[in-house]
């Protein structure tokens, strides 16, 4: 009698058992049939493989990510021929404590606002505007921008004063952008274009989220227009021109296509933009 697993088998059955075993140790191992992920790794050579641990996992941090985003209002841009810097300098100074008690929030032209400002006539006295942003304009304290909207078949335009005390409230409704800096053409476009609820609800939209570009191409009322937009000089991309073939080449015949290599045109603001971005953050900190 042989003793198994804590129980005891006749001589036969213990024979049996040690017979398996033996067959088991002498059969070849099959190729291509691993137990484990590491000992499916084998090298040219027919060695196994050293062992590689897994890649650590990619944190992302959506905070350093906002921190990096950096938008910098184009009114602390001082102008290209500007002959007093130290004007600049003090507006910069004013402008930053106006924004440490006022919020004023990121937007581009073609952005949905809605600006409350106050109004001694009113019956609530204060007038609440909402309207998509066709235009930013100025430099420093005298920066402004234009909001269009259409209420009751009659477009509405309002030029406000960034920093003027006048202005109560600034909130953006929808922050997109334009194919275009300048939207002035919607006065010769169709309504809907210019068309927004008064009631709008605002869009939702991350920090760390892309601005998103709207590529929506316009379609424009008929003819006379406030400015003949077809003409290259302008360079629209927002408009779906529907002009007869004839019209579109005669408004070729005013391209200058000399200015593209004019470098004295261009306006390298990139070291401005550093050392007023690095100056107004500091300031806002304190």
């Amino acid at each position: 009698m042989a003793a198994a697993g804590g129980r005891l088998l006749p001589r036969s059955a213990a024979a049996g058992l040690a017979g398996l075993a033996a067959a088991a140790a002498a059969r070849p191992a099959l190729p291509g049939r691993c137990f484990s992920s590491s000992s499916c790794r084998i090298s040219s050579d027919g060695k196994p493989a050293k062992f590689q641990p897994p890649p650590k996992p990619v944190i992302i941090d959506r905070q350093k990510q906002r921190e990096e985003r950096r938008f910098l209002s184009p009114e602390f841009i001082p102008p290209r021929g500007r002959t007093d810097p130290l004007k600049f300098y003090i507006e910069r100074k004013d402008m930053i404590q106006r924004r440490k008690v006022f919020n004023i929030p990121e937007f581009y032209v073609g952005s949905v606002l809605a600006v409350t400002t106050a109004d001694p006539y009113a019956s609530e006295k204060a007038n609440r505007f909402v309207g998509i942003c066709i235009q930013r304009g100025g430099k420093g304290l005298g920066a402004t921008f234009v909001l269009r909207n259409v209420l009751e078949g009659q477009g509405v335009e309002i030029r406000y004063e960034l920093y003027s005390p006048r202005v109560q409230a600034i909130e953006v409704l929808k922050l997109e952008k334009r194919l275009d800096d300048n939207l002035m053409y919607l006065r010769d476009a169709l309504p809907e274009y210019s068309t927004f609820d008064v009631n709008m609800k605002p869009v939702s939209h991350l920090d760390h989220e892309e601005i998103p570009v709207n590529k929506l191409q316009v379609r424009m009322k008929p003819k006379p227009w406030s400015k003949r937009w077809e003409r290259p000089k302008y360079d629209i991309k927002g408009i779906k021109f529907e002009l007869p073939e004839k019209k579109m080449k005669e408004a070729q015949k005013w391209s200058q296509p000399w200015l593209e290599f004019d470098m004295l045109r261009e306006y390298d603001t990139s070291k401005i933009e550093a050392k007023i971005w690095k100056e107004v953050t500091e300031e806002l900190k304190k």
